[in-house]
């Protein structure tokens, strides 16, 4: 019962070093750029830009990232690496929230989107609880 939403903690730049110095090799070749920014903005994706933000919402080759340094309702990187649990993904291991703690960080974030996925998450955690173990 693990739903992606696309997101890639990335722990703010200044407290992981070594996040800020891969993501743009990972992610470089797939053109990013500050999704709804004005078309021709000038934007670099490098180690000194990831180092003067906190999040990221870009649009690349390969569809929409978001890089969270925080999140709201849910705070640090730190804060919620020990609510994860890792699982396999394509012979890489990811890191998921907790079914909980994504529908708290979704209802603190409190777009409609973001409410209807905790309909749907909620929906999913009671069918799971109420299946024969």
């Amino acid at each position: 019962m693990w739903r992606s939403t696309r997101c890639s903690e990335r722990g703010g730049a200044k407290r992981r070093p070594h996040a800020a110095a891969r993501q743009p090799r990972a992610l470089g070749p797939t053109a990013p750029h500050l999704r709804g920014a004005a078309p021709g903005l000038p934007f670099g994706f490098d180690i000194a830009t990831l180092q003067r933000g906190l999040n990221f919402e870009l649009s690349t080759g390969l569809g929409d990232i978001d890089l969270l340094g925080e999140v709201a309702g849910g705070g640090s990187y730190d804060t919620l690496v020990p609510q994860t649990v890792p699982l396999e993904v394509f012979g890489l291991v990811c890191r998921f929230l907790e079914p909980t703690w994504l529908i708290r960080i979704k209802r603190a974030a409190g777009r409609p989107k973001d409410l209807e996925a905790v309909a749907e998450l909620e929906t999913l955690r009671e069918l799971a609880d109420a299946a024969p173990a």
